[in-house]
């Protein structure tokens, strides 16, 4: 199928309009009719408005996407020929994979398919979700045969939220397909706008397995420095020191020790996890880099009270602040952050903590953890950590904010002066 022709039969439906939705539903606009689909109504209040609270696209991007149309009501997707799935799959308290939102979605989509019509996944999964879950729940709602009346794509996700360097264009993007012909049109479909070109996987399964071990990877090279730390911490070598003399050789690879937080690294590994072990496996590595990943907000926290105790500080007289609470620097974006974990452990030790972000939502923080953000710095305090490295953490005068001399500073991320910081991982 040409590009014209493509461009005039295909009508897409973007269902899931967060981070990963809504600037694929604003890319396809440029060259197709689209319907961007999501049950938040706030969420498509403010979308119709040209605001994005995601810090995602501008109000001017919005604008310019004169062929998308917002909705809440699924009716609206029912002339789309293309379904495109965009909803989060988190982990529960069991650290296993949550699948009811893709599940929803599914069947959402389901009673809308018509003969001919193509669901693409782009959640992240394990391999052989999208087949032996997601297909299942799109027969049961639609009635209709897999492979026969209507086809499957998997285009898994690879957005990076808050890095303006690595927008979705620009960014290599895996395809697949349930058929030869449909791996072919999914491709096709993609590369009409994708700037950095597309990788077409073998089989949907490969391209779910890929997308699994992508972050799985990560996940384990970052376990690796932040075990470093723990050891270095007991022997009082600066990691970050070592580190740094590690990197004069041509091939060491330069992760950094921190919080594994957000909605990828953190959370991906245990789909992986989760399918080794259905099949009889216990996959030790990639197990254990989450164990000790995991930990290290109560390895921060831990510390911060050890040193306050050494110092001679009151524990239950302490006020404790924590400059961020997203997941990563510059970025909104608070889904399955580790920060909690060290505002949790202080909290508990009785320590009264502040949090000050001005990243993040405080509704969506207050929703999602319990937690009152503070809105000014308008005092001094006992601890003070510095847990994300937001530009306007980088010019604040974090020693004025120390109550009195024994007061400690912890650079999670390792960006203040080591004349500041009395701790560092």
């Amino acid at each position: 199928m040409n590009s014209r022709m493509m461009q005039q039969t295909t009508k897409v439906g973007i269902i899931g309009l967060g981070y990963v939705g809504l600037p694929l539903a604003v890319a396809f606009a440029r060259k197709f009719a689209v319907v961007g689909y999501d049950i938040d109504q706030e969420r498509i209040r403010q979308l119709q408005q040209g605001q994005d609270i995601t810090c995602t696209m501008s109000k001017e991007e919005l604008a310019r996407a004169e062929n998308l149309v917002f909705s809440t009501e699924a009716a609206d997707l029912s002339d789309c020929t293309v379904f495109i799935i965009t909803v989060p799959t988190p982990i529960d308290a069991f650290k296993k994979p949550d699948l009811q939102y893709v599940l929803d979605a599914s069947a959402t989509v389901g009673k809308l398919l018509k003969k001919g019509d193509t669901v693409i996944y782009e959640s992240t999964v394990y391999p052989g979700c999208t087949e032996d879950d997601c297909v299942p729940a799109l027969e049961r709602a639609s009635q209709l045969i897999y492979n026969q009346d209507f086809f499957c794509g998997y285009s898994p996700e690879r957005i990076s939220p808050g890095d303006t360097e690595r927008a979705l264009t620009k960014i290599c993007k895996l395809t697949s397909g349930s058929t030869p012909e449909t791996a072919t049109f999914v491709d096709d479909l993609y590369r009409s706008i994708i700037e950095a070109g597309t990788y077409k996987a073998p089989s949907i399964k490969v391209a779910e397995a890929a997308k699994a071990i992508e972050n799985a990877q990560r996940d384990i090279n970052i376990s690796f420095v932040n075990e470093l730390a723990l050891i270095f911490d007991r022997m009082d070598i600066d990691t970050h020191e070592v580190l740094a003399a590690a990197s004069t050789k041509w091939n060491f690879l330069p992760f950094k020790p921190g919080l594994v937080g957000g909605h990828c690294i953190g959370v991906d590994p245990y789909y992986l996890v989760h399918k080794a072990q259905n099949l009889g496996y216990y996959p030790q590595v990639i197990a254990s880099g989450r164990l000790v990943n995991d930990g290290m907000g109560l390895f921060v926290a831990k510390k911060i009270l050890k040193k306050l105790i050494a110092n001679g500080v009151l524990i239950h007289r302490s006020r404790a602040l924590i400059l961020g609470i997203t997941f990563k620097e510059n970025c909104p974006d608070t889904r399955n952050t580790k920060v909690v974990d060290v505002y949790r452990e202080l909290t508990d030790f009785g320590l009264s903590v502040d949090v000050y972000d001005p990243w993040a939502s405080p509704h969506s923080v207050k929703h999602e953890y319990g937690i009152d953000l503070i809105t000014t710095i308008d005092q001094t305090y006992d601890a003070i950590v510095l847990a994300v490295a937001h530009d306007q953490f980088l010019t604040l005068d974090i020693a004025a904010l120390k109550k009195q001399r024994t007061s400690v500073v912890f650079d999670v991320k390792s960006v203040l002066d080591k004349s500041v910081a009395d701790m560092r991982l």
